[in-house]
């Protein structure tokens, strides 16, 4: 039996933004967020642009019939098409020069009768999944604090106050060379997980974020993140999804929000 996703979700403008330059995705096989960066409302369109065509693939790779290796070849062709999207828009409004954008997109598929995720990642958007009450970080930040960290130039500790713990090595900007993640995990009965923005992790410790994720109920683990993000100042805007696995093909039911939903 296959599975999908049951997903609840929320995007807000943070107390220092005069708008939501985040942008997402949900549906009963994809889930993913985009934070968008740069230009004269640059990062609202970049991270809309990403989104709406990673949704576009969500009808075709919600299907059973497509193979493992077609599944890969979409969901990394849909970064070139991303790409070339930004900079025939950055083309055509020079105000919009340097904007871009992150995205990292979790899809569930099958694999040889098993259930799988695949990870597809850029930027410093961050995907975690809560399983056995274990919270397990599964994207990795292209950014030079973690690089910095990769070296051991840097400690944990002082990663928390770097002054370069925002700039990032890849982004989808329309012109850069980018090498993305693209990592197949298998998938248990009660895994959940969290796809985010940095406005979520960069205010809140991973202790507060586990403790929301283990609250039973999604709706409920969901506020509490964002009441967390809030409480510590959450001067960014702030993307939370969350999502359990459920048994089943499920409904495609899905839903753009952020700066996508005006679009």
């Amino acid at each position: 039996m296959g599975t999908s996703f049951s997903v609840v979700a929320r995007s807000v403008t943070g107390l220092i933004r005069s708008g939501n330059e985040d942008s997402a995705f949900t549906g009963s096989h994809l889930i993913a967020v985009a934070d968008g960066m740069g230009g004269h409302a640059g990062g609202e369109i970049a991270s809309a642009i990403a989104i709406k065509i990673l949704g576009q693939l969500a009808p075709v790779l919600r299907s059973e019939a497509i193979d493992p290796d077609s599944f890969d070849d979409l969901l990394l062709n849909s970064l070139e098409s991303i790409n070339e999207e930004i900079s025939r828009t950055v083309k055509t409004n020079e105000e919009l020069t340097g904007m871009g954008t992150t995205l990292s997109a979790l899809a569930l598929f099958k694999s040889s009768g098993e259930n799988k995720a695949a990870l597809l990642h850029i930027g410093d958007s961050r995907c975690y999944r809560l399983r056995d009450n274990e919270l397990l970080q599964l994207s990795r930040d292209h950014t030079v604090l973690q690089e910095l960290l990769d070296q051991g130039s840097v400690t944990p500790e002082e990663a928390a106050e770097h002054p370069q713990k925002s700039f990032l090595t890849q982004a989808l900007m329309g012109e850069s060379e980018i090498t993305p993640v693209l990592e197949i995990f298998d998938v248990a009965p009660k895994d959940r997980f969290l796809v985010c923005s940095d406005g979520l992790y960069g205010f809140v410790t991973e202790k507060i974020i586990k403790a929301g994720m283990k609250f039973a109920d999604k709706d409920k683990a969901l506020t509490y993140l964002i009441d967390a993000a809030f409480a510590a100042g959450a001067p960014d805007n702030v993307t939370v999804l969350i999502a359990d696995l459920t048994a089943g093909h499920g409904n495609e039911l899905s839903a753009y929000l952020g700066a996508a939903l005006d679009e």
